[in-house]
């Protein structure tokens, strides 16, 4: 009788555990193949608005950049800024949206405006990924929370616990 109610209980963790698999596994692939949702369009436009505020304040005037949505970074680049033939560009990854929001929101665009803006200023450095003081000091300017030169993927995960 005990090992009847063991396996029914077996059963029922192994089922449990099949829904929750295929419950997430819905939610990428709906996020994956579905344009980008509305809370998160007006979540990146208000951290945008946010940015050019202080790009006002520090700078004395603000300068929207073109910022695209994409999912053909490759990788777990969170963002690049382009800049080809005299056009700077903005791109925020959309494959590593879903679990890193928040971190695109607090970091990822005032880096990457950062860099836009000392493009548009010509003050880009030699330094040789992008990440100067230069870079720093403008990343801050722009509200930015952590301007380093790149993610570090254990914070982002660490963050994400709920008993901290």
């Amino acid at each position: 009788m005990f090992s009847k109610k063991l396996e029914y209980v077996f059963l029922l963790i192994v089922f449990s555990a099949l829904s929750v698999l295929a419950l997430n596994y819905y939610k990428s692939y709906t996020f994956k193949h579905n344009p980008l949702p509305q809370s998160y369009i007006q979540q990146i436009q208000e951290k945008e608005q946010n940015i050019l505020h202080h790009m006002q304040k520090n700078f004395g005037f603000s300068y929207q950049f073109p910022l695209k949505i994409t999912d053909k970074i490759s990788g777990r680049l969170y963002g690049l800024t382009s800049y080809k033939n005299g056009t700077i560009t903005i791109y925020l990854n959309k494959k590593v949206m879903q679990e890193s929001m928040e971190y695109i929101l607090s970091d990822v665009i005032a880096h990457e405006y950062a860099h836009a803006l000392l493009f548009k200023l010509n003050q880009s450095t030699n330094h040789k990924d992008g990440h100067s003081l230069l870079w720093q000091r403008t990343c801050q300017k722009l509200g930015g929370k952590d301007c380093r030169k790149y993610v570090n993927q254990q914070e982002i995960i660490i963050s994400k616990i709920p008993f901290r």
